[in-house]
């Protein structure tokens, strides 16, 4: 190998480790989502409200940051409006609001565990449109993944099935996988957190849209929230919504995407599950049981494997970020 090979597998490892880290850290923030929707559901804002707000508050969050970054580089934005308008559309306000009608016909377990099939539609993806076959590690690892997954979200205890649900819930799935799909696009060289900003305002304004239509059913209120056994403003959900399970989420998400690709960071993407879990243990005292510990265990050894089963020279999205070091902060 010569030096400036070696220099190469440095900096392409540097990059791997990077990309791991800043998609475990949007799974985690993704996974607080549940917590905090439920204290402003309870209090008897409606799913639409929530999310629409979430993604509104997350979009002028990231305003000034995304503005700093895009400042002298404005062509990025406008030549690439059709993609933005895709990501939040597809990516962004698909995923939840598919999911939020699902789960008023299906079971909680099962309306995850259709959106999570998403992670095994971005395999096909890669694999009929770029060419790239899973190898068998990685099917190995997808197997694993998914029986770790049904374990943890206890789908076979008091499943509920409808037709039109498992419909939506394939929905959201779609929208998934096009997060993940869309988030590895580096040909159009627009930094990840402007990416974000500008997919979240674009996502608030189409479910916007569709709550002035009556699509989406719109409530909002301003009393108190409850949160295992204490009470709190109804602005501490909003914020956390908002600024953790969406703004830092999809920010750290898209950048992991550009570096390990779409279809490793889908599968380290399911780890949101159990940050979902853990978070509503810590604020809510929903303690987990034994068999939702060991399917979080499964999980992990699935994230594990399909990342053996990668070949660092398959995607290019792993290894090329058309970043520029430290843009993205």
């Amino acid at each position: 190998m010569t030096p400036d090979e070696e220099v190469a597998a440095v900096l392409d490892r540097r990059t791997a480790l990077v990309g791991l880290l800043l998609a475990v850290l949007s799974a985690a923030s993704f996974g607080t989502a549940g917590v905090f929707a439920s204290g402003l559901l309870g209090a008897g804002w409606s799913a639409g409200a929530a999310v629409t707000v979430r993604m509104a508050v997350a979009a002028l969050a990231l305003t000034v940051p995304a503005v700093l970054q895009l400042r002298g580089r404005w062509h990025l934005l406008r030549s690439n409006l059709r993609v933005v308008a895709a990501f939040g559309a597809l990516a962004v306000a698909l995923p939840q609001l598919a999911y939020f009608v699902a789960v008023t016909r299906l079971s909680v377990g099962v309306a995850l565990l259709l959106e999570y099939c998403g992670v095994l539609l971005v395999v096909l993806w890669t694999w009929a449109r770029l060419g790239q076959r899973p190898s068998r590690v990685t099917g190995a690892g997808m197997v694993v993944a998914v029986v770790g997954l049904v374990l943890v979200l206890d789908v076979v205890s008091g499943a509920r099935i409808d037709p039109v649900g498992v419909l939506w819930g394939l929905l959201a799935a779609v929208g998934l996988a096009s997060y993940f799909i869309l988030s590895a696009a580096t040909e159009d060289g627009l930094p990840p957190l402007a990416s974000a900003w500008a997919g979240l305002a674009a996502g608030a304004l189409v479910l916007g849209a569709a709550a002035l239509v009556g699509l989406v059913p719109w409530r909002t209120a301003t009393t108190d929230v409850e949160f295992a056994g204490w009470s709190t403003s109804w602005l501490v959900p909003i914020l956390g919504l908002g600024l953790l399970a969406a703004a830092i989420a999809y920010a750290t998400g898209i950048a992991a995407v550009r570096r390990l690709g779409s279809r490793t960071s889908s599968f380290v993407g399911l780890s949101e599950v159990l940050f979902a879990v853990l978070a509503a243990w810590l604020a809510l005292g929903q303690r987990p049981g034994p068999v939702q510990l060991v399917g979080g265990i499964v999980v992990l050894g699935g994230i594990v494997l399909v990342r053996l089963g990668e070949r660092p020279a398959v995607e290019p999205a792993a290894t090329v970020d058309p970043v520029p070091a430290g843009s993205d902060r």
